[in-house]
């Protein structure tokens, strides 16, 4: 079985990230598995699912929360390594 993509949107402000989220999860066949506030009132949002998937609902999820906000980075991490999973619980 293939591994699952993380995908990552970090946003300025959670109303940001919440429109980021919801276009995201409406665009692709993802999970949201959790979100993580960084400070200075950066919120990263993180979602997991097959690689095309995730390309998609980050680029999604970006372009909707560009426009009523400021989308700071995106990331898509294609087959993450086992041991990344130590870092978070959010990576499934």
């Amino acid at each position: 079985m293939a591994k699952q993509a993380i995908g990552m949107i970090e946003c300025k402000g959670l109303i940001c990230l919440m429109e980021a989220a919801d276009a995201a999860l409406k665009a692709a066949d993802v999970s949201m598995t959790g979100w993580e506030k960084i400070g200075s009132g950066l919120v990263t949002g993180f979602f997991t699912g097959d690689v095309a998937a995730v390309k998609a609902a980050i680029e999604a999820g970006a372009e909707s929360a560009g426009q009523i906000g400021e989308v700071v980075a995106v990331q898509v991490i294609p087959r993450p390594h086992d041991d990344l999973g130590k870092l978070g619980s959010w990576i499934g």
